[in-house]
């Protein structure tokens, strides 16, 4: 029998469902083949174990129902199926509960995140989606709330504020679980804020911890070591611009080490003349981190894109993977980054492996030391306020 498959969203905002018009299936996935978390498990590879649509029988798949959202916007979630339920979200973090099988609506979810909003806040009004866990749908809204809802019937079990709201922070990320927490973290580098993770106990909706990324200001103290060893790579008054470095979309978990693993985006402002006198790494922009999920302090880092002067977020999408390298087998994380290499990681340490372009033309950089993984940046990759032409582009090479 050809389970149904779920196909990705489209442009035009549909929701499709497709199956091999001849044959169907009576039976539910099995918990092993759901898609119940946002990169289907905690390694975040993405990859599904179905085996029944294969190139062999791939052409006789046809549309079985279709969804409009009503929105010309898009949408980039990425859906959860459990138990022949979807979960997902559209523009303005609507929340939606369909049946699988027939793509009726099953309960919507609006949090009515007031549409002055977006003149505020970046990057547009999209969210990628939701957390499952033990019966309850977690997202985070536009206007920086995660709230909990009933799986069941979409009502409210807590809503909870996770930024100051008159600053110009957003959500558009999913969050993730961990040891019974849920994670969030938000954008809005470049209107100027300050960048950081967040953990809320997942039956209460109570903050168990809060990671900033980068340092503020320094009369008022650090929240960490971590962030007093960061201080001393920054410059000049750069907390009066907030800084940046918000950790927008990417977060895995580890249950083995119980590390949680989140990107980092860029400073505030983008140039490090003008946030930084022009000096220093600016720990931790453009950054992979790993935090003890207990407590969230910082367990090591590695920065992708020390001093960024070109909006290189390391907030592309992390992925764990056991792999043999040089005849021994290593716990690595991956991450095909924004400026234009694909980075191999000890995820147990921080060790830099490998790093590789997998695009084209690399101009900003031409190469990278093999023992440490810091770049070596080109001469022509800036000129001060002076135009030059760069690759990749603030666009990135993975985006």
């Amino acid at each position: 029998m050809l389970r149904r498959a779920l196909l990705p969203f489209t442009a035009s905002a549909l929701l499709t469902l497709a199956a091999c018009k001849s044959l169907n299936s009576s039976k539910s996935i099995a918990d092993s083949t759901e898609w119940s978390m946002y990169g289907r498990t905690n390694d975040e590879q993405r990859f599904s174990p179905l085996k029944q649509i294969n190139d062999q029988n791939v052409q006789r798949l046809g549309l079985v129902w279709s969804h409009e959202f009503g929105t010309n916007r898009g949408l980039e979630a990425t859906p959860l199926v459990v138990n022949g339920l979807i979960y997902t979200t559209g523009e303005w973090s609507v929340v939606y509960a369909l049946n699988a099988r027939t793509g009726e609506i099953l309960w919507t979810y609006d949090p009515k995140v007031p549409r002055s909003r977006a003149r505020t806040i970046c990057c547009d009004v999209v969210n990628r989606g939701v957390a499952l866990y033990h019966g309850t749908v977690y997202v985070g809204t536009l206007d920086g709330r995660l709230i909990a809802l009933d799986a069941k019937s979409g009502s409210p079990v807590w809503d909870v504020i996770t930024i100051n709201q008159s600053q110009p922070y957003s959500i558009t990320g999913a969050p993730r679980i961990a040891r019974g927490m849920v994670l969030i973290g938000n954008a809005g580098s470049e209107y100027g804020v300050r960048g950081y993770l967040s953990a809320y106990d997942a039956e209460t909706g109570k903050l168990v911890w809060r990671t900033f990324t980068v340092p503020g200001n320094p009369s008022r103290g650090f929240e960490s070591k971590a962030l007093e060893t960061a201080a001393k790579t920054w410059h000049g008054k750069w907390w009066t611009a907030g800084g940046g470095g918000t950790a927008w979309d990417t977060i895995v978990y580890d249950p083995q080490l119980d590390l949680v693993y989140t990107g980092t985006g860029n400073g505030t402002a983008w140039y490090r003349a003008l946030r930084s006198e022009g000096e220093g790494d600016n720990l931790y922009l453009a950054s992979i981190l790993a935090l003890h999920a207990s407590d969230g302090e910082v367990a090591w880092y590695f920065q992708v894109t020390p001093g960024d002067n070109w909006d290189y977020d390391a907030t592309q999408p992390l992925m764990l993977a056991d792999l043999k390298i040089e005849g021994r087998t290593r716990k690595v994380i991956m991450q095909a980054s924004k400026n234009g290499f694909f980075y191999v990681l000890d995820r147990e340490t921080g060790q830099f492996i490998s790093a590789k372009p997998f695009v084209g033309q690399i101009t900003w950089a031409t190469s990278i030391d093999p023992k440490n993984g810091r770049p070596i940046e080109s001469k022509t990759a800036y000129d001060g306020l002076n135009p030059v032409l760069i690759s990749p582009s603030a666009a990135g090479a993975h985006n």
